[in-house]
């Protein structure tokens, strides 16, 4: 009985170690976690607000261009960073086929600071990523192998309000 019982329990003892680095304390993913559901090519579906006022109006996002210029971009994020986003939408302010060039990674706040974020910065032609020393984070609210979502918190005079992304996987 007791050779049956031991190879039980490590086998136990092991998937449930190996269960604990899948997520944090709270039960929320890790950042290398969410790091492996967000790699990949991604379309953007949609831009939806949150708790938005309706007095407030978002004119460009990350600096770029209006929100619909983004719907339809294929974001490319590949594990080693190095990523783009591709524009798609036809429109007065777009500009399809244009690449943005992009750096990313799972901003990780440490033990108890917090929640992993998406992040990002752009890379300008004869840029060097190291030499950026600003860019975007973006709440991770969701990822699957189809789906994935992320929120942009706005500050709207005292209040907070978010843009939500929606991507689907891209085929």
């Amino acid at each position: 009985m007791n050779r049956l019982l031991f190879p039980i329990l490590a086998l136990f003892l092991l998937a449930s170690c190996a269960a604990q680095q899948q997520g944090t304390a709270d039960g929320s993913p890790s950042a290398s976690a969410w790091r492996n559901g967000v790699k990949g090519q991604w379309v953007l579906k949609s831009v939806g607000k949150e708790s938005f006022p309706d007095a407030f109006a978002v004119k460009t996002i990350f600096e770029e261009a209006p929100a619909e210029c983004f719907v339809g971009s294929v974001w490319n994020l590949p594990n080693n960073g190095n990523g783009s986003i591709t524009f798609n939408a036809d429109g007065k302010l777009c500009a399809p086929g244009a690449v943005r060039n992009i750096v990313w990674s799972i901003y990780n706040p440490g033990k108890n600071m917090g929640e992993p974020q998406f992040q990002f910065k752009k890379i300008y032609p004869g840029d060097r990523a190291s030499n950026v020393t600003s860019g975007y984070r973006l709440d991770l609210a969701y990822a699957d192998a189809e789906r994935m979502v992320l929120r942009m918190p706005l500050d709207l005079e005292g209040q907070t309000g978010y843009l939500v992304f929606n991507f689907d996987r891209y085929q």
